[in-house]
Formats: C-alpha cells, structure tokens, sequence
C-alpha cells in the first residue's frame, strides 16, 4: 500500500505538470531578496525587481542570521529560503502589480519573524490592505519555529492591485518575507452553482462570493499534497489532526482512472491525489443512525461566516447506487441521502465538490463536520459506506478596520510599465502621455480654485483628504440634498448648488456626539455593514436625522462613504432618501439623513416593527413603487446611469407617509455609457446575499437590469411577508425566488400570499404584479424589463387593485396612460426645469402632447411627479 500511495504522489504531480494552469497574473516575489530564490519549481524574484513596483520611502531589506530560518523535511527544504530574507518597513509602505486579467487572484502572504539585530519583527504589529478591502487587521507574529503562510481569494476588478502594510504601533515595525499573486480561472469558485436537484440539498450558496481568506484546505484520507503538486500552487494538509471520535474510520486508495466529467470538477478545483484518495466510515453488519465520521476545527471564536467545500469521488462502489452520504456541519443538515451516481448518470469515480455557506459559526469557536448515512440501516459490510475526499473552509467578511492605500508614485509607476510603454505603438502611446498629463494639470488647477473648509483641522485622520473631493462634486453636480437647521451650532456650510434651497453642512463630531447623547444604545434604529443607525436631533432645536456612524468594525470604509456622498451631492429626488450633512471629524465617519419615520421596509415586513403594525397590501404597493421611481431616477437621470447595486428591502425606507426611498449608496457607482457604444461594465460582484443578479455574479458585467433583478426579489418579500432566504423553514421553501416562481408558474401565486393581506389583494392585481416580479427576476437581463417598464406596471397594479372595471387590456390604452401620467400642467412645468437641472431628458410634455412624446418621456414625468 506504501508503494501505491508513493506512486499514486508521483501520478498526481506528473498530471500537475502537464495539465497546470497558465495565469496570466503570475507573482512570485521574495521580500527583501537580492537574487531569484527557487522554491520546488517556482522561482521567486527580488521585490525590487521590474515585475513589481514598491513605494516604501522608509523600508529596509534584511537577512536572516546563519540557523535562524524555520525548519522543514527534507522534501520542502529549499521553501525554507524563502523566510530568510524580508522587506521591513517603518511607515506605511505598498507593493503594486499590474493585473493583466481582472478576476479572481489567489494573494498568498508569507511571514516568518526571524531573529534580526536591527528590528524586533516578533514584536511587529500591523496591518494589510488592498484597495477594497483589509486583509489582515492588527497581526502580531509570535516568535515561532513555524512560518505563517496566509492565503486570500480576492476579486480584482481594476487594472492594479495594491497591497499596503501598516505599522500599527508607535515605532514599529511591518514585515513580510514572500509575495504570491496568482491570477485563477473564473469558475473556480462557481457564483451559482446549479446543484439544486439533489434530494434534500439545502441550497446556502450566494449569489456573489466576497473575498475569502482560506482557514483549512484537507485531503481527507490522504497525504499532504505541496503546492507543486497543485495547478493553483495550493498547499493540502492531512486531515488527522482534525479526525476526533472514535467509531472506526479506514483510508481509501484508488488505483484507476478518475472520470472527470463536463461541468463538474477540474483539476484546477483539486489534484488527482485528492479525488484519489479517501476517509471511509468502517461499517459492521448493522449501522446504528448516531454512527458518523467527525473533524473539528478551531476558528475564530466571534462568529463569522464561513465557505465550505466538500470534495467527493466514488472510488468505493463497484455499482451506481450504492453509496449514501449524510453531511452536517455543526447542527445544520447539509446533505441527505447524496449519491454521487446519480449526479453523474451512472459515471463512478468522477470528481465533484459541492459548496455551502455556514452563515454563523459556533461561539465556541469550533466548525464540526459530520458525515454518516441514516438511510442504511441493516447492510452488509461488503456494500460501501459513507466516504469524503477533500474539505476545504474559507472565511468570509474576513477582517474589519480602515482600508488603507499607499499609491506608487509617478516614477515608481513609470518603471513598472516600462516594457509595455517600449512595446506599445509610439504614436498611441504620445496621445495618452498627453491626455494624461492635461487631466493631472487640469485636476491639480482646480483642486487649487476651491476653498478649504474652515473647520478643517490638521488631524490625523486619513478621510480629511476626501473633502476637496466632495466640495469639486458639490461645485460641478448641485450641493446635498437637504441642509441643517442653519442654526445648527457648529455646523459648516460647504457649497450651495443651484438645485438645493439651502447649503448642505460637514458636522463636526462633538455635534453629533451631543445629538445622539453620545451614541446612547437606546437610540439606535438600525445596522449594516457601514455601522450602527441613531436616530438624533439636532442641538438647537433642530431637525430630526438619523445619524449612521462607521464602525470601527466595519467592512466598508473611505470608498462607500465618498460614493454616498457624491452621489447624494449630485441627485435628488422624492423617492431617494435625502442627504442632510456629513462628518469626517475626529478620525469619525458618519453621514446624516433626514429621518424616516416608518423605518425600512424589511422592519414591517417581517422585523419587529411587523408584529405591532403589518404594513397593508397598499402601503406595500406604494413603497414597492416609491423605489422603483427612485431607482428609475438613478438609472435616467444622467447621461451615464447610476446602478445603486444593492437594492433589498432593509435598504428602502418608508417616510411619514409610508412612500417608499431608496437609502444606502454606498456601493453604487456609474453604469456603462451609452454614447460610447458600452452595454455595461465590467467590475467586482458586491451586494447582498439573495438579492445579486445571478448573470451579474456569473460574468461580473453590470448594468442597470442588475437593480431590476433585486427589486424583483423586493416585490416577492413585500408580497409574502417573509426572508429572501430561511433556513428554518421545509426545504421547499427556503429559498424565496424559487418557491413563490414555482406557484407563479403553476398560476397558484395566491398560495404564497402574507395571509395577513391574503384577503386585500385583488385577482387581476396578483396577476399582474406576479408577472411583473416573474419578469424582473428572469435568468438573462435582456429578457428583464427597464426600470420604466417596472414602474408602469406597478402603477397599473395599483390600477387594477382599486378599479374594478379594469382589465389587462387597458395597458394599451393611450387614455389609461394619459391618466397615470401627471395630470397637472403646473407639475410638468416643475418636472421639466428640474429635468434639466440634474441632466435629464428634459421631455416636458403637457397634457395635451402624449401623442407627440416617446414611451420614455411619459415614464420620465411619471416617476417625477411632484418634484424632486
């Protein structure tokens, strides 16, 4: 068995070599080197080398002395060259890689604290950080015979990526020893998955993955697999350290020929080694139910979420349908009654792996895994029993705090790019030195036109930087959306745009701290990913406002705060909730909204506003509508469309009148321009989980029909009252999109009515908005109606709802569409001056021009109607 094993090592390296993948993002870097270090075979190039470019003004390269490096086996020997060399930096310093292939890039990080006579790295701390996103927060390597090998998934939209290291501590010290970025095949980690069709999977899979940082990647049953014997350069543990219990457990080599099979696993998912080899639950002649293989691994002990993914192949039955395999992690039932061979039609022995999503692990810090089979209960010992070949648990949301980016400068960009810039085309490459050196000039003279604000103190706070930005914004798209009492004590005033009645306000902290009486716990009204929402009022007797202030904890920082507030600078309107001030203050983020007295949608949906005071069938049709105007807005409001990205039922508010307002743009940004011929975008998947446009999460092209998709997901929870995804609930039901679409296809949508409003809701009216979520949640986006499509057949919803004489048939009617539209001339006239203000259509018919108008126009003055 020994030899088979050693041979089947030597197969799966040899069909690594052969069959490895072809990144076209490949680096390899060894910190603080002077010459290539070779590790198995890669080979690592110094860090000041042209491949990467390092802005590090206060950076030194050390060695490590004779016996300090880690100790390895006699196999990995030369990795142990790889530690003895590092780049420490004593200010915040960054490397920079130019990304050939926007996508998922694996960014491995390598540490190891060797003994050094000019720096204590043992006792570094600090942080590190992409452009979007922390990666590591306050690390503190312990002094330690073992190096620290952290591996991140990250999902690089742009052309560069930036990794930032910043010393955390007073005169300390930030360190690394090797760099990996490794660029990977788009369906490595599958967006959506359809593995729906198995016989008790509970689907926990999102729509969108965000960054992941891996925690444990197993060859279960097998031996360690090092990243030479990967086509990702992945290294493979043995699961023995993680194998507790005591029923009895046997490992499985297989000796033949996996069957890979179209659409299912690859190589680039697992080696051959692990789909290769198996743990085996040793069976008597009786099975007792409580009979199950089990591992246990640490992690974090505040709950997070984690990624799971199992890997499988039949190497243990001579014959389709024998094999039952019941998984659970933790007290979650993952997978009942699997077999493989059905998945594969037959087909035995072919790689597979399935995913799930652990929303929250266990306060004891612990993930446990169960794998066993209730449906055998007297077998023979000759018949295979339950088997797994590969886990691997990455974490998601995987650190907090304050994004920060050291940008390379000018010259530090020219020498990375100098081999493109010798290889490109002399003339292009003149047009865009000058283009770039006018929009520097252009930008730099402006920026020294506009005033700094007067309350701006030289704190140390990294977000003082930003407020130029928002002041250009405010000079060239309008001010915020609502201003401050102006009497507000302390208030400043930054700009007063042509479209607002009044100056918007930068608030100093120490007010806000006032309005809230210090961020009292009994005042907060809401949280997201941003922060904790307080509602306040302004000293003076000001306003009421709800007050969102950044967490430390926070997963978003700088970006979605500067997106928040341009965009609010720029547009308004009556159904996007308004903007009234900001804080940057004090090293505090917050921002400032007009209050919204009903709350969210979601809170009355099924949150514990609910329970007091269900919202009508009316009240929903109303708020469904709001947004769907204020999201047409975005998308017509400007020559480019602004796609808000993540539209779900806790992000629109509902005011005094329970209209409803699109909140929360901190992860919007500018749509595809149609003057240029664009269809849509190409960037990073963000949003929320059951909500994200599945052609989005697949391709990562953005355009408006995204936002279509998850207001199609709002109107199925505004009509059933309950979560996009409910684990507790018979699985037929969990997933809300797929349950209230099966009743729609079968035309029984009344089943899935909130039955709290079972009785309201008109037939036709069902009728008609079941066919409008239908449409909105359609697989392609060409086949998904146009944000004005939605709001017009919401409007004839709510037609249909309150006339009984009314029918399908009057949709065409030109005096039907006459009657939605605004009938008041003096609210055209209002319409079409602000129209022009924010860069609309400026289509200002009057009553008696709908003939004469596009489709478009009639949209434009119904979803404006009463101003902005």
């Amino acid at each position: 068995m020994d030899k088979l094993q050693f041979a089947l090592i030597l197969m799966g390296i040899i069909s690594t070599l052969c069959c490895s993948n072809t990144a076209a993002d490949n680096y390899l870097i060894s910190c603080g080197s002077s010459a290539s270090t070779t590790v198995g075979q890669r080979v690592f190039v110094p860090d000041d080398s042209s491949s990467v470019t390092l802005t590090s003004p206060h950076s030194a390269a050390m060695s490590a002395p004779p016996g300090s490096a880690p100790d390895f086996d006699d196999a990995d020997a030369d990795a142990a060259s790889l530690y003895k060399t590092a780049r420490v930096f004593t200010a915040p310093s960054s490397y920079a890689f130019k990304i050939r292939r926007p996508g998922r890039h694996f960014v491995r990080l390598h540490f190891f604290p060797f003994e050094c006579p000019s720096y204590d790295l043992a006792a570094a701390t600090f942080k590190v950080s992409t452009q979007d996103a922390v990666l590591i927060d306050a690390f503190a390597p312990a002094h330690t015979s073992e190096p620290v090998r952290d591996e991140f998934l990250l999902d690089v939209a742009g052309d560069t990526l930036v990794l930032t290291f910043v010393p955390l501590a007073a005169g300390g010290v930030a360190f690394v020893n090797a760099v990996e970025v490794v660029s990977v095949p788009d369906d490595l980690m599958a967006s959506a998955p359809a593995r729906t069709s198995l016989p008790g999977q509970q689907q926990l899979v999102p729509a969108a993955l965000p960054s992941l940082r891996t925690a444990y990647r197993v060859n279960v049953g097998g031996p360690a697999v090092a990243a030479d014997g990967d086509t990702l350069w992945r290294d493979w543990d043995t699961d023995q350290s993680n194998l507790v219990g005591s029923v009895v457990t046997r490992k499985v080599v297989y000796d033949g020929r996996l069957n890979y099979l179209a659409g299912e696993a690859t190589r680039d998912d697992a080696p051959d080694i692990v789909y290769a080899t198996a743990r085996e639950l040793t069976l008597s002649s009786w099975l007792d139910r409580s009979k199950q293989m089990t591992w246990q691994f640490d992690v974090d002990k505040q709950p997070s979420s984690y990624l799971i993914r199992f890997h499988w192949c039949d190497i243990v039955s001579r014959a389709p349908h024998l094999l039952q395999i019941d998984v659970y992690v933790d007290s979650h039932t993952v997978v009942r009654d699997l077999d493989l061979s059905t998945v594969g039609n037959g087909t035995l022995a072919f790689p597979y792996y399935m995913d799930f999503v652990l929303g929250s692990s266990d306060a004891s810090g612990k993930i446990t895994i169960y794998v066993g089979s209730s449906s055998v209960m007297n077998t023979s010992s000759t018949l295979p029993a339950p088997i797994l070949n590969g886990i691997e648990i990455m974490k998601m949301h995987f650190a907090s705090g304050s994004v920060v980016v050291v940008e390379p400068s000018d010259g530090s960009k020219k020498k990375q790019n100098l081999a493109i810039v010798l290889g490109s085309i002399c003339g292009v490459c003149a047009v865009v030195s000058i283009a770039a050196v006018l929009v520097i000039f252009l930008r730099k003279k402006e920026d020294k036109l506009l005033p700094s604000p007067s309350s701006q103190s030289p704190s140390s706070t990294p977000w003082m930087p930003l407020l130029n930005r928002f002041s250009l914004r405010s000079r060239r798209h309008g001010s915020l959306t609502f201003a401050a009492d102006k009497d507000t004590p302390g208030a400043t005033p930054i700009a007063a745009g042509r479209s607002a009645s009044a100056p918007s306000y930068r608030f100093p902290f120490a007010v806000l701290r006032e309005a809230t009486n210090n961020f009292d716990e009994r005042l907060v009204i809401g949280a997201g990913g941003f922060g904790k929402v307080y509602r306040a009022v302004l000293p003076g007797g000001g306003a009421t406002v709800a007050v969102k202030r950044a967490s430390p904890e926070s997963r978003q920082g700088a970006r979605e705060f500067r997106a928040e507030v341009e965009l609010l600078s720029g547009l308004r309107h009556r159904h996007l909730v308004p903007l009234v001030g900001y804080c940057d203050d004090a090293g505090e983020l917050a921002l400032l909204y007009e209050y919204m007295e009903h709350g969210s949608l979601r809170s009355r949906l099924y949150g514990g506003a609910a329970a007091a005071a269900p919202l009508s069938w009316a009240q929903r049709l109303e708020a469904c509508a709001g947004a769907a105007r204020g999201l047409l807005y975005l998308h017509t409001a400007l020559s480019t469309p602004v796609i808000h990205r993540d539209v779900k039922s806790s992000n629109i508010l509902l005011d005094g009148g329970f209209a409803g307002r699109v909140a929360d743009f901190g992860l919007s940004r500018s749509g595809p321009e149609p003057e240029l011929g664009e269809t849509h975008v190409s960037t990073a998947v963000k949003g929320s989980f059951g909500y994200v446009d599945p052609e989005y999460a697949r391709t990562r092209k953005l355009t408006a029909k995204s936002d279509v998709y998850s207001l199609g997901v709002v109107l199925l929870e505004a009509l059933c009252g309950r979560p996009v995804v409910d684990p507790r609930l018979p699985k037929p039901m969990v997933n809300l999109v797929e349950w209230a679409l099966h009743w729609q296809g079968r035309g029984e949508l009344g089943k899935v009515v909130d039955r709290r409003i079972a009785t309201e809701v008109r037939p036709q009216a069902l009728a008609k908005y079941g066919e409008t979520a239908a449409r909105c949640l359609a697989e392609r986006g060409a086949n998904r109606p146009a944000m004005e499509d939605v709001v017009w057949s919401l409007q004839f919803v709510m037609r249909l709802q309150y006339d009984s004489g009314l029918d399908f048939s009057d949709v065409n009617s030109l005096n039907f569409m006459h009657e939605l539209a605004p009938a008041s001339e003096d609210s055209h006239r209002r319409s079409s001056q602000e129209e022009d203000g924010a860069g609309g259509d400026g289509d200002g018919a009057t009553d008696g021009e709908f003939t004469d108008v596009s489709m478009r126009g009639v949209f434009w003055q119904m979803v404006n109607v009463g101003g902005r």
